[in-house]
């Protein structure tokens, strides 16, 4: 009879999570902006303009993010 391991289940990725952030080389997460879709006429150019560039997760919720992406 062959041994069995008894291995630990494999955690599950959250799907929410795996659309909206990208881990960078460096190990940073790294997001999309948000507020860029519709009603931009109404908005600042200036608002805009910063939500243009991605944004990194800030490190108070940085455990709270890698909990929902385990394997990345």
């Amino acid at each position: 009879m062959a041994k069995t391991k008894s291995a630990k289940p494999k955690l599950k990725t959250h799907s929410g999570a795996k659309k909206r952030f990208k881990v960078t080389k460096n190990g940073k997460i790294k997001y999309r902006r948000t507020n860029r879709i519709h009603r931009l006429t109404q908005k600042s150019t200036k608002r805009k303009r910063t939500s243009r560039k991605a944004n990194y997760v800030d490190v108070s919720n940085l455990a709270e993010v890698r909990a929902l992406l385990p394997y990345s």
